[in-house]
């Protein structure tokens, strides 16, 4: 699962094709309900990388096993072979 931790507003503008999203602020709140199995592939990214580690390290604290900080939306497009959508 792709998870995109950015504003609505940068959602809005653009986001990976099958990327679900939940911002940075929400994500401890939200994590379980999207993503009930701790053991699933989550990757996670935002604008440069720095909010997607920051949501890494939350989501690994909850107990989340396979957590992949992608980086960037640009570089996580190239990376999980994903195209950028409105």
């Amino acid at each position: 699962m792709i998870i995109d931790v950015r504003t609505l507003e940068e959602w809005k503008a653009g986001h990976l094709a099958s990327a679900q999203h939940i911002e940075l602020q929400n994500i401890a709140a939200s994590i379980e309900q999207l993503v009930p199995d701790k053991d699933q592939q989550l990757y996670l990214y935002c604008r440069s990388g720095n909010r997607s580690g920051q949501a890494k390290t939350i989501i690994e604290q909850m107990g989340y096993a396979n957590v992949v900080n992608a980086g960037g939306i640009g570089d996580a497009s190239i990376v999980l072979d994903e195209a950028i959508v409105e």
